[in-house]
C-alpha cells in the first residue's frame, strides 16, 4: 500500500508518496499559509486529495510537524510555527481527510527516515539532528521513534548549551523565553547572529563557510566557535543516549567540515575511553522529514 508523507514546515508544505520499497512515486510542495491555521489544514487536505487522484487509490497519511501533540490535551505544543500551538491539529486533519492520521515531530521523522534507509540503516540507536531555522532532535531505537512520557524525547534544542570557555557575550534569548538554549547558539540564524556580534558583519552560513575556506580569519573563527559548541552539545547527548550514529540534517548539515572537526572535539566531553559513535551527513537530505512521516506507518 502506498504511504503518503507530509512535511509541515514553517515556509513550505511538502508531500511525497512512497511505495513499499521506499521508492518515491511523486513529490509536490506548496507555500505554507503564513500564520493561518485553517488555511494550513486545508492546504494539507488539498495536497493529499490531489496525490490520491493522481495515484488512483487511497493511501496512509503521516505528518511531520513542528512541536508535538500534548498527551494531556491532544493539542499542539512547543511549535515554532506558533499558529499551530493550542490547536487540535490531529483531530482537524483526520476530520478533513476522513481517516486516521499519524503525526510526529519533524526531527523524529527525520531520524526515522535516516534510520530506516539512510545514514543510520542497520544501527540500533540513531539520534537525528536538525540544524536549520531551529534546532531539533529525534531518537530512533530498533527502528521505532522514541516519543517519551511527555512527547519531548530528543528535544535537546531547548536544553542549555553546556559550558565551555568563557563567552565574550551574554547568552542569546531563545524564542521559547529562556536564555542560552542550544537552539539559540546552533541554528542557522544563530550562526549568523554570532558572526554579527563578534565580527560586526551580517553574513549567512554558506557565505561564512565560503569566506572561511578562502582564508577569512573572522569567518574561520566563527565556524570554530560553532564547531566547539556543537561538539559540547552533542557530547551531552552521547553521554545520555549513547547512539550508534548521529545524523545531521537542516541547512547547516551541508558544512562538510563539521563531520571532521566535531568528532575531533566531542571526545573531551564524552564519558568513555573511546568514542564509537559516528557523525554522518544525511542520505535523503531535506526529504528526510517527508520520508520519515510516510514511514510512521511502517518501513520496508
Amino acid at each position: 500500500m502506498a504511504r503518503i508523507g507530509i512535511d509541515l514546515g514553517g515556509s513550505k508544505i511538502e508531500i511525497a508518496v512512497l511505495d513499499d520499497a521506499g521508492g518515491e512515486r511523486l513529490r509536490r510542495r506548496v507555500a505554507t499559509p503564513a500564520g493561518d491555521y485553517a488555511a494550513t489544514v486545508a492546504a494539507v487536505a488539498s495536497l493529499v486529495d490531489a496525490a490520491e487522484r493522481e495515484l488512483g487509490a487511497k493511501a496512509t497519511v503521516g505528518v511531520a510537524m513542528p512541536g508535538a501533540i500534548s498527551l494531556a490535551t491532544g493539542l499542539v505544543k512547543n511549535a515554532n510555527s506558533t499558529c499551530l500551538n493550542g490547536r487540535p491539529l490531529q483531530a482537524d486533519l483526520e476530520s478533513a481527510l476522513g481517516r486516521e492520521v499519524r503525526l510526529a515531530n519533524d526531527a523524529n521523522c527525520f531520524a526515522l527516515s535516516e534510520a530506516v534507509d539512510g545514514a543510520g540503516r542497520g544501527a540500533a540507536v540513531v539520534f537525528g539532528v536538525i540544524l536549520g531555522t531551529g534546532v531539533g532532535g529525534g531518537i530512533v531505537v530498533d527502528g521505532r521513534v522514541l516519543a517519551g512520557a511527555n512527547a519531548i524525547a530528543g528535544e535537546w534544542g531547548h536544553n542549555p548549551l553546556p559550558a565551555g570557555e568563557a563567552e565574550a557575550h551574554p547568552p542569546p534569548r531563545c524564542w521559547c523565553g529562556r536564555q542560552g538554549c542550544v537552539e539559540s547558539w546552533l541554528s542557522g540564524p544563530a550562526l549568523a547572529a554570532d558572526h554579527a556580534r563578534v565580527a560586526g558583519e551580517r553574513l549567512e552560513g554558506p557565505e561564512i563557510a565560503r569566506r572561511a575556506a578562502a582564508g577569512d580569519a573572522q569567518c574561520e573563527a566563527t565556524l570554530a566557535r560553532h564547531e566547539a559548541r556543537l561538539a559540547r552539545a552533542l557530547a551531552s547527548v552521547v553521554n545520555v543516549v549513547d547512539p550508534d550514529v548521529v545524523v545531521l540534517g537542516g541547512g547547516l548539515s551541508n558544512l562538510e567540515r563539521l563531520y571532521r572537526r566535531v568528532p575531533a572535539l566531542w571526545g573531551q566531553g564524552i564519558f568513555s575511553d573511546e568514542v564509537r559513535t559516528r557523525l554522518a551527513p544525511p542520505v535523503h537530505g531535506d526529504a528526510g522529514g517527508v520520508r520519515g512521516a510516510a514511514w510512521l506507518w511502517g518501513g520496508p
